[in-house]
This record gives structure tokens, C-alpha cells and sequence, in this order.
């Protein structure tokens, strides 16, 4: 059994001086070389010092090395050597000070580390390289002698110190991320990273997945935020945006398997930040402003960089907020989906867009139709995006929407209190086409401006999901004329499977007829006793034809 230590290079020392010359040919009668690449003449020379002296290692190409791309490992997992691979990498890191479970659970989930280090191994014993080793082996009292040895000795000449394989088989990276993590984490030992990750994952990424929520959220973030960015957003948006390249895109960060592994490729510093002094202290703070359980990992992954802010700078930047009458419960909601408006960019765009608002009245504290600063917190913590957009290019735009679809000043405030998200959604892909498929529909614009007062969500409704399959049924099945929808828009906030369809079917089996609010405005109790004469809702398989 040998201590490891850490070596500054990934090579294999050579003794004395070694020379050759390769003749390749691209001619197929040529033979080639299997370590280097083809070319037509190639001339390789390496000198090493003697024993005598400290030896100093050049950096080279890995010729020992298989590709850190490369295809899942192909060694034989029941083979013997395979078994002695394991083994040594199992006692290598041991030494470090790693628990025999963590041991076993490293050298039995980094196939591909392995496979690096067997074929090194072959590699070496193909060309007959050991042997001239030996002297200088001896004298240090390493005899590699075995197979699991020379595993060993391979793996302490790679220098990371097991890093490598605990990054591959813990977070689950690939050969080449955990290499190029792993260069950020030379001053740490392995026995505090394997706490920090055990630590990180059990408090941000234990709970299942989320159903897609992050990954809504942060194209939210992508598609609204309007304003110049600071150096935290740019970070963030970047990490988006290279998931969002990947198969499966941002519905990824949802997933807690594969999440953590996307933000330690991507912020790797996160494994440098002390446990005690910076991680814990920011989970405390977390969960006594509301933020707790699955929650933690929509704080992480759709704002990172909070990871590395003093707790002083992120109380000093809610102070904005509590000058809204939002106490600290009301903002850790809003940060749950909205961790970035702590950033720089949004606090400095902050001022600016609640001066804008109280000038046009928006969220100023008028005396019969405006908001007092209750109010307007609440609308911060629902659509925390108004604070990230430009005002020339988005809010503007959008009052001006709103009054050329016939909406006055005065009611701004009652449509904007009901669905702030209408201020930064995309007028040309979003807001006007719902507004011509309802009128291309027969409605008038008077009739959509009416519908919008009185339910402004309408007009974030999709239309291929929502508006038209509803719209359908109302006119084909329901046999309702349109006019129905302008009277109850609301109508199209229902579900057509759980709540519209059950529900008509049901009056129609008793031959009741009555209006969309008196079908639809009614919880289950108050329907079931006016309509079914019973204590429940639910519709009996023969009631519906579907």
C-alpha cells in the first residue's frame, strides 16, 4: 500500500533519453502507429533528468490517455482486471481520508475514469515502457509488479488526486468536465468536496422533480428582460442558454438528476465556497424569509450567482422591496420564481421604472382608481419582470396597446392588477395575434376590449391550446352563440377536460340549460346542490360521451 501524492503532470516519466523516428505514409501498405498521429514524417524526442535530481515533468499530449469524449467504457466489468482496477482505485482513494462507502460508491460509478487509467495501463505494456522504470521505482519503494499496481501508479501520475473520478461518479459529469472541473479544485481536499456535494444535494436537488416550473420560469427571464445586463445576469443568462441548446432544453433544470450536474459544469466555484461560513449561512437565511424544501433548488439554478453574495448585500438590496410594504415572507415568494431581481441591473432599473409608473399613473396611490403600496407589492412579487424591462421599448408600448385597443387610462389599473404579465408580453407575438383570432372569430374590438376590462388575462392565453378548442366546443357542441364569451370571458379560464366538458355533459343529461357563470363561476358544492341534487360533481362515465 503507497501514500499518493499528487504529481504535476499527466504523463508517464520516461528514464534517460529516449529517441525515435516514424516513417508514416498514407499509403495503406504503410504501417501506422496506434499512439501518434499520421503524418509523413514525424521525429519525437523527450529527455528526462536522472534520479539524481528533482525531476521536471514537460506538459505534452497525453498519448496514455483515452479521449475524455470518448464512447461509454468498453472493458469487460467482470474481467479480472477490471475487478484489480477497481480495487486500486478504491484503496487511492481511501488514502485521501475518504470513508470505505464513499470509496466503494467512487471506484464503482466512474467507469470511464477507469477505462482512462486500464488503457494507460495497456499501453504501456504493449510497448514494454515498465521495465525501464524499475531502478528508480525500487529505490522509492513502488514495485509494480501487478496489474493493480501499475492502476494505482497511474492513477497518483494523473495529479488530480482522485477529483477526476469523484466528480464523474458523485455528480455525474462526463471524463471531460470532470478534467476541466476538476483543475478549479486543486487547493481542495477530497473529503470536502464529497461534504460539500452530499451537503448541496441533499439541500437543493433531494426533492423530484418539478414538472418543467424552472425551466417556464427562466424562459420568462430570457424572453422579458429588456435592460442592460450586469456581469451576474450575463452569467445567468449564458448557463440558460447553453442548456437551451441541449436536447431537452430548459426543462432540464427541472430535473434534479441532471440539474446539478449542468450548474457545476458551469459554475464550477461552487465547490470552492466554504460550507459553513457561506453555503449554510445562505440556506438559514433562506428559510427564514419563507424559502425551504424543493424551493431552494429553483433559488440555485434559475440565479446562481446568489451563491456567492454576502448575506448583507442581499438584505440591503430587499430593502427596495419592503419600501413596497412587502415584508420579508412576501419577497422570499417572489424570489422562489424570481431569485435575479436582486441583481444589480434590476435594482438600478427598479427606481427608475416606479417613477415612470407613478407619472402615468399606473402605480401611483390614487385616491379612487390607483394602488397603494400594498397593492403594488403584490404586483411586484406576481410579475417581478415589469421592474426588468425598458421603458421606452416595452412599458410604454404597452399602455399605448392598451388604449388603441380601446382601453381608457382609467381602467388601467384594475387590468394591470389582474394580469400584470400583459405589461411585458410581446405585443407582435403574443397580444395581437389573440386579439385578430378573436375578432376573426366575429367578435368586434369593442367586444375584446370589453373582455379584456373585465378578464385581462385573456390576451395570454395560446391559441391553439386554449382559445380555439374551447371556442369550438362552446359553438359546435355547446351550440352557445360567441356573444356568450364576451358576457363571460372568464370561461376561458376553465379546464376543458376536468371542469367544462364534465360539467355540460351533466346539464345536458337533465336537459338543464343555464349560462356560462351559473356552469362554470360555482365550486363543486354550490353546482352539485343546484344543478345535481347531490353532494358531489363528479359525472358518471354513461353521462359523457368521451
Amino acid at each position: 500500500m503507497f501514500t499518493p501524492t499528487a504529481m504535476s503532470s499527466n504523463l508517464i516519466p520516461f528514464p534517460a533519453k529516449f529517441n525515435f523516428t516514424l516513417l508514416l505514409s498514407s499509403s495503406p501498405n504503410t504501417p501506422t502507429s496506434s499512439l501518434l498521429p499520421s503524418s509523413s514524417l514525424l521525429s519525437f524526442s523527450t529527455r528526462l533528468h536522472s534520479h539524481a535530481s528533482k525531476p521536471h515533468y514537460h506538459h505534452h499530449l497525453p498519448l496514455l490517455a483515452t479521449s475524455p469524449n470518448s464512447p461509454a467504457p468498453s472493458v469487460d466489468d467482470q474481467s479480472e482486471e477490471f475487478r484489480q482496477a477497481q480495487e486500486a482505485l478504491f484503496e487511492f482513494v481511501q488514502a485521501f481520508g475518504v470513508s470505505h462507502e464513499d470509496s466503494a460508491a467512487i471506484s464503482s460509478g466512474s467507469p470511464r475514469y477507469l477505462q482512462m487509467l486500464v488503457d494507460g495501463v495497456r499501453d504501456l505494456d504493449e510497448h514494454e515502457l515498465w521495465s525501464s522504470w524499475k531502478s528508480d521505482d525500487e529505490e522509492k519503494g513502488l514495485k509494480l509488479k501487478g496489474f493493480k499496481e501499475k492502476v494505482s501508479y497511474m492513477a497518483m501520475e494523473k495529479g488530480d488526486n482522485g477529483k477526476v473520478a469523484f466528480l464523474e461518479s458523485f455528480v455525474g459529469l462526463s471524463l471531460s468536465s470532470a478534467m476541466n472541473v476538476a483543475r478549479y479544485l486543486s487547493a481542495e481536499t477530497l473529503p470536502g468536496l464529497i461534504g460539500k456535494v452530499k451537503y448541496m444535494k441533499e439541500i437543493f436537488f433531494s426533492g423530484s422533480d418539478d414538472g418543467g416550473i424552472i425551466g417556464k420560469n427562466s424562459r420568462r427571464m430570457m424572453m422579458h428582460l429588456s435592460i442592460p445586463v450586469d456581469d451576474d445576469l450575463q452569467q445567468t443568462l449564458a448557463f440558460f442558454e447553453k442548456i437551451e441548446a441541449r436536447r431537452g432544453g430548459l426543462d432540464m433544470l427541472g430535473s434534479k438528476d441532471i440539474s446539478f450536474r449542468y450548474l457545476v459544469e458551469s459554475f464550477p466555484r461552487l465547490l470552492l465556497l466554504p460550507l459553513d461560513s457561506q453555503i449554510s449561512t445562505l440556506v438559514g437565511f433562506l428559510e427564514k424569509i419563507g424559502i425551504s424544501g424543493e424551493y431552494m433548488r429553483n433559488i440555485l439554478l434559475l440565479f446562481p450567482p446568489i451563491m456567492f453574495f454576502n448575506i448583507k448585500v442581499i438584505k440591503t438590496r430587499m430593502l427596495a422591496f419592503k419600501e413596497l410594504s412587502m415584508d420579508e415572507r412576501d419577497i422570499g415568494k417572489m424570489l422562489k420564481k424570481y431569485p435575479w431581481v436582486i441583481a444589480t441591473s434590476i435594482q438600478e432599473n427598479y427606481k427608475d421604472v416606479s417613477i415612470y409608473f407613478d407619472k402615468e399613473k399606473v402605480v401611483s396611490l390614487l385616491e379612487e382608481v390607483g394602488f397603494d403600496k400594498e397593492t403594488i407589492g403584490k404586483i411586484l412579487c406576481r410579475c417581478p419582470e415589469i421592474f426588468a424591462t425598458s421603458i421606452e421599448r416595452t412599458l410604454k408600448r404597452k399602455l399605448k396597446f392598451l388604449s388603441a385597443i380601446g382601453i381608457s387610462e382609467v381602467h388601467y389599473p384594475r387590468v394591470i392588477k389582474k394580469y400584470p404579465e400583459l405589461l411585458v408580453s410581446d405585443i407582435d407575438r403574443t397580444l395581437l395575434p389573440r386579439m385578430k383570432y378573436l375578432v376573426n372569430m366575429g367578435l368586434s374590438r369593442r367586444d375584446v376590449a370589453f373582455m379584456v376590462r373585465r378578464f385581462s388575462p385573456l390576451l395570454g392565453y395560446s391559441i391553439e391550446e386554449v382559445m380555439r378548442p374551447k371556442l369550438d366546443f362552446l359553438v359546435n357542441t355547446m351550440e352557445k352563440p360567441l356573444r356568450e364569451v364576451v358576457d363571460y370571458p372568464r370561461f376561458l379560464s376553465y379546464s376543458l377536460e376536468k371542469k367544462i366538458k364534465p360539467r355540460f355533459w351533466a346539464l345536458k343529461q337533465r336537459n338543464i340549460e343555464c349560462s356560462l357563470k351559473d356552469m362554470l363561476g360555482k365550486n363543486d358544492e354550490e353546482f352539485a346542490s343546484e344543478f345535481l341534487q347531490a353532494e358531489t360533481t363528479e359525472v358518471p362515465p354513461s353521462l359523457s360521451p368521451f
